[in-house]
């Protein structure tokens, strides 16, 4: 994988992509994504859906992702001094998807994220 965001991206997003793109064996439990997080993230996502505190969720839910996923690539990343957004394909083992993340921040860290993408492709292409 090569994930490459704009110049433009905040430090916590280059980590963020950069864990996702090491793979589940870099992962472990999780501990670098935990400091990117703020202790009660904000996450919304087709399946999941609105959790205001789903820090420890969120982490294992990337475990299983990372899992999957064979390939991200960043197809449009736009930033500002409030948030950032991520459009991106990853390649599952059922074929590619689309994803978009809507990040803001706090303090350097991730505070909220809404993850849109299509849930029921997501497990029909092998997402966990």
């Amino acid at each position: 994988m090569s994930v490459q965001l704009s110049s433009r991206a905040p430090q916590v997003l280059i980590e963020y992509y950069r864990i996702l793109e090491a793979g589940a064996a870099a992962y472990q439990d999780g501990a670098a994504m935990r400091e990117l997080l703020t202790d009660h993230l904000d996450f919304t996502g087709a399946l999941a859906g609105h959790r205001p505190d789903a820090t420890e969720g969120f982490l294992h839910g990337v475990a299983g992702f990372i899992a999957t996923v064979k390939e991200l690539e960043i197809i449009h990343d736009v930033h500002d001094n409030s948030g950032s957004a991520v459009l991106y394909s990853a390649t599952m083992p059922g074929g590619p998807m689309t994803f978009t993340e809507f990040f803001g921040f706090e303090n350097g860290r991730i505070a909220t994220l809404n993850l849109q993408y299509n849930g029921p492709e997501y497990l029909e292409k092998g997402g966990r």
